[in-house]
Formats: structure tokens, sequence, C-alpha cells
């Protein structure tokens, strides 16, 4: 079985909603799209388990959901969470996955050494990751949350933080939709830079992804993201972003979200692989073999019938094998280019 390493999940918001974390990990509860009886049925290796805030109103209210479906659409970006409310919720997420990590199943990883070594003794390798700088109130504060193991930031999610500007739901629609970096999230570019700590531009309007551009010595990394050549999402890259991915030596891991794979745009599942295949040739193309990989969204979208949860990951290596692609491809898509681009970022 060929390995999945992941560049995005939201099991962790799943985990704090549970009577108990570690349990919910190592059993399941059959809901969901992870849990590790699926990681190891699949060959779920790793990946990046998020930190992320939620929203009472939002693309998962059912109201904006029916929106998503029937295209086109735009959606206002939903309000500013503040710090003090977001941080006991940041906190509960990452005490989940330490949690989990007391289990022996988990490691919670601060290096690539790190990874390939859960991955070879059997364990799950964790990258803690933030989605939304929300519960930083400085970026300073970026270093107490490296030493507690974060390795992995977007400075936004689909809203507006003190450090710049998400990307609405909107289809079809530019990301350009707004101002770029505050002079605070310029700061938090070069702490990230300093710490080694990897910066997401997955959410990030398309300006706020030129200031990091200009910015940061680091690869230019979307953890869960797709082509806008092929669905014009904001939420999606341009071709022109896609080849400054590429001159940076970066990647880009495919987002499973059936709205931003979909060239119609509508949140609704799709049988087959077609549609993510149509993305990953694109990215291929603009990026080259080692620049793309695997960005799942896992318990955070509605993703294809054929993909309904992680033990399912198997049918996807069958599809891009029947597609055309090598075995040496499809490591690098599943695993390699990820831990490659870690160890450009992180520098071990």
């Amino acid at each position: 079985m060929i390995p999945v390493f992941d560049g995005h999940n939201d099991f962790l918001q799943r985990a704090v909603e549970a009577p108990d974390a570690a349990v919910l990990w190592t059993d399941g509860d059959g809901t969901g799209h992870l849990d590790l009886p699926r990681a190891r049925a699949g060959g779920f290796a790793g990946g990046f388990f998020a930190i992320w805030i939620p929203v009472e109103d939002g693309p998962f209210d059912p109201a904006a959901a029916q929106m998503m479906e029937n295209p086109p659409f735009s959606m206002p970006l939903p309000p500013p969470v503040p710090y003090a409310a977001a941080l006991p919720h940041a906190m509960a997420q990452a005490k989940a996955l330490f949690a989990m990590a007391r289990t022996g199943t988990l490691t919670i990883v601060r290096s690539t050494a790190d990874i390939r070594r859960a991955m070879a003794e059997g364990r799950v390798a964790a990258i803690l990751h933030m989605e939304g700088a929300e519960a930083l109130d400085t970026p300073d504060a970026l270093y107490l949350w490296h030493t507690m193991g974060l390795r992995s930031l977007g400075p936004v999610w689909s809203r507006s933080t003190p450090y710049g500007h998400g990307v609405p739901f909107a289809f079809p629609a530019s990301p350009d939709t707004g101002e770029g970096l505050t002079q605070a999230g310029r700061d938090l570019v070069r702490t990230a830079n300093a710490l080694r700590v990897m910066l997401d531009l997955s959410h990030l309007n398309e300006a706020g992804f030129w200031d990091v551009a200009r910015l940061s010595d680091a690869p230019l990394v979307a953890s869960h993201s797709c082509a806008h050549a092929i669905a014009a999402s904001s939420r999606n890259l341009t071709d022109r972003q896609l080849d400054a991915i590429a001159d940076s030596r970066g990647l880009v891991g495919l987002n499973y979200a059936v709205s931003f794979l979909r060239p119609d745009g509508r949140r609704v599942g799709f049988d087959g692989f077609d549609p993510m295949l149509r993305h990953l040739d694109h990215l291929i193309d603009r990026l080259g073999e080692d620049g793309v990989a695997l960005g799942s969204d896992f318990d955070g979208a509605l993703v294809p019938n054929e993909l309904s949860a992680a033990d399912r990951l198997p049918a996807l290596i069958a599809a891009m094998r029947a597609h055309g692609y090598d075995d040496g491809l499809i490591r690098k898509i599943a695993s390699e280019n990820w831990i490659s681009v870690l160890e450009r970022t992180w520098g071990e």
C-alpha cells in the first residue's frame, strides 16, 4: 500500500466535541472522514492536523450550503473572531492532539526525521498546524506555539484576522478580493521565517499571497487548494500564483472539496475521480512532478463519493495509476513531495 501524507484535516474540531478525544481517535465512532482504524486501512500515514476556530454561520450553515449547490454565489466573509474567544478553543484542540499522542499511535512531529521515524514505526505522523492566526495576539506569540510543537501556520481562514484577509466562498470569482497583509501580518511572516514555521497560503486572498511571496524566504506552499483554471472558485489558485509557487520550489496539496474541484463550482458530490485528475494534471503541468501533493480537507469539506473517508484512499491511488501515473510519480504526490518541501522549509 502506498502511504499517504496529507496536507490538511479538521479532525481536531471533531475531537473537542467528543466525550474523549483519544477514544474517538483510536476507536472511531462511524462518523466523519478520519480516525485511526480508517487511517490504517487506507494507508493514511500522517499529515497536518489543523487548529481552527469554528463559526456559527458560514459555508456549513444549511442555507449557505444550499446556495453553494446552485452557483453563481458570493458569500460575505464571516466576522473576525477576537483573540479572547479564539485562544481557549485553540488550546483545547492542541490539548486533544496531545491526548491522541499519548495513546502511542500518533507522534506530533517537529522535523522530517520525526516524520520518517513515525512512518517507519507505524505511528501516524501529525504536524500541529493553525488555520487562521486568531489565537496569536501578537507575532511574538508564535514563539510560544513553536515551543509547543506548532510547525505550520495559515495567517487566515476565510475571514479577516489582525494579520490579513481571507477569500470569501464565491463562484465564479477571482481570489483578488481585497487588501494584502497588515503590518502585523508582515511581521508574522518574518517571525515564521525566523522560526522556520511553514506558512500556508490556502485561504489567503491574492494580495496577501503576493505579500508573502515578496517577504518570505521559504518555499511557497498552499496546503489544500485547487487550480482556478479548472474551477473558477475564489479559493483556487490562478496560473500566475502557481508559477510563483513553482519558482520558489514550493508545493500545492490538492483539496478534495467538491465545490473547489467541480468545473461548475457546485457543492454536490460526484462519482469517480475525473475532476481530481484534471486538477492534478494541471498542477503537474504548472508546478512539475515535485510540486504537487494531496491536501484532503477531511472532516472539513464535502468530498467525492468514492473518497468518503480515509480508508478509501487506495481508490484514489488506483485512479491515478489507471490515469497513467507511474508508481514513482504517485509516491511523490502521495507523500514524498510533502516531506521534501518540509525539509526545505524546516531545514531538518
